[in-house]
């Protein structure tokens, strides 16, 4: 039985599957586009091999997609008719993949750190319990994963420089940027190609208030993304930050049109609702439209694949993106549907259930009254789930936007005690002086006169 690039046993008769298989982890631990073309191999060597089938499914379902999802179902049925002739460690993959269809992600989370008990250096159940944590709002859950692992792994493994990536992400969601940085810098220094701890480092950078550093240092990194997938327009949204964060919103908006949101891009056209895409964008229009910058038409685009999606919450935190879109386009009547689908998705049984029902709901009810301007209805709505906010998934950084809708409410509707609200919870997270932070210094006037 050959192994995997840890040494794992994997079932399939196929040297080739197997290697095919090895290059598809590597590839997708760097967030490179070709990772579907290694998989694509390796199943075509031996269409029977489980564990070729359950990455088929993990891939699927990592999209946040609900039209991915029956993709994902044929998948496991697939590593459904090998998988009792699979290892021990397989047929866990197996389960964790069908609890992750069922939309049970804590039994999914059970099972990746089950098989990671067992085999530390399984670095798929570690990246992908990794990837939910974050998804779920749980910084401290992902520290603790890179902990639970870290003594059993070295320089000399391959994807080491995923383990250290995730380490620097986990410890700066966490606040410990002492940890984090160092952690980052020894993945960047393995290899330069590790995008997820060049984003690592970005987040560190824009936490401590670091922009002229973080301009240089994504301007430095950018000639080592040529091959990888959308994690590279998230790069461009976290230089588009560091501009803003300067004032030079021209600048942040080319990056937009260029870079993060041109539609024009292979990877846009290949995926162009992707999650981490919309998030990007809204977020970004949101801002810049706080500062008086004409967006234009740009929240079309967005509007119309907001009604494409009104009903699928597989992603708790692209909720509110969507919201934004069709806020800005005016869409009402659809953004009431979406409203109305995720009530009834609040009622399942489904672990973003509450989620979606408790956090996300009232959030996206929050937008379009912001935008139709019943401000003090969107600061009522969004103060009781604004110290949960952090269980609908997404980083410091991308919050920040919901932080804004918040405080851009309460100023329009001269609410002090809850400006001052919002803005102790910004200085807790952050050391830059508000009045140097480009979406609180108006707040900050307001407070002070």
């Amino acid at each position: 039985m050959p192994s995997d690039l840890h040494g794992l046993p994997i079932t399939t008769a196929s040297p080739e599957a197997a290697a095919a298989f090895d290059q598809t982890l590597l590839a997708y631990f760097k967030y490179r586009a070709d990772t579907p073309k290694h998989l694509a191999r390796a199943l075509e060597a031996d269409e029977d091999f489980a564990m070729g089938q359950i990455l088929r499914g993990y891939f699927m379902l990592l999209a946040f997609n609900q039209a991915q999802v029956a993709a994902a179902r044929e998948a496991a049925r697939a590593a459904g008719r090998t998988i009792a002739g699979a290892s021990a460690r397989e047929k866990l993959h197996f389960s964790a993949l069908e609890a992750w269809i069922a939309g049970d992600l804590e039994r999914a989370l059970k099972v990746w750190e089950q098989i990671l008990a067992e085999h530390p250096r399984d670095v798929l159940a570690f990246r992908l319990a990794h990837f939910n944590n974050f998804w779920l709002g749980r910084p401290a859950a992902m520290r603790a994963s890179v902990d639970r692992v870290e003594s059993q792994w070295g320089v000399e493994l391959p994807g080491y420089g995923t383990l250290l990536s995730c380490k620097c992400f986990a410890y700066e969601e966490c606040g410990e940027y002492a940890i984090a940085e160092p952690a980052g810098r020894k993945a960047v220094e393995i290899d330069p190609e590790d995008l997820w701890g060049t984003h690592a480092l970005a987040h560190v950078m824009e936490m401590q208030g670091r922009c002229a550093e973080g301009i240089s240092f994504l301007g430095e990194m950018e000639r080592h993304w040529a091959a990888g997938n959308n994690l590279v327009h998230h790069l461009w949204w976290h230089r588009a930050l560091f501009h803003y964060e300067r004032r030079e919103f021209e600048a942040a908006l080319d990056l937009y049109d260029r870079r993060f949101r041109n539609l024009a891009s292979p990877l846009t056209q290949a995926q162009p609702d992707l999650y981490i895409d919309v998030q990007n964008a809204a977020a970004m229009l949101f801002r810049l439209e706080r500062q008086g910058i004409d967006v234009g038409n740009r929240w079309v685009e967005l509007a119309d694949k907001a009604e494409a999606r009104v009903g699928d919450c597989r992603s708790a935190f692209t909720l509110p993106h969507w919201m934004l879109a069709l806020a800005a386009c005016e869409r009402y009547a659809a953004g009431n549907r979406m409203l109305q689908a995720m009530r009834v998705f609040g009622d399942g049984t489904d672990t973003l259930a509450p989620i979606v029902r408790d956090i996300a709901l009232p959030i996206c009810e929050a937008v379009l009254a912001h935008r139709s301007g019943n401000f003090g209805r969107a600061v009522d709505l969004m103060r009781p789930v604004l110290e949960t906010m952090h269980r609908l998934g997404g980083s410091h950084a991308q919050q920040d936007v919901l932080e804004q809708l918040f405080l851009d409410a309460a100023l329009n509707a001269n609410r002090p005690d809850d400006l001052r609200r919002v803005l102790v919870r910004a200085a807790r997270d952050k050391p830059l002086p508000l009045e140097q932070r480009v979406g609180y210094a108006a707040a900050e006037r307001a407070l002070a006169m």
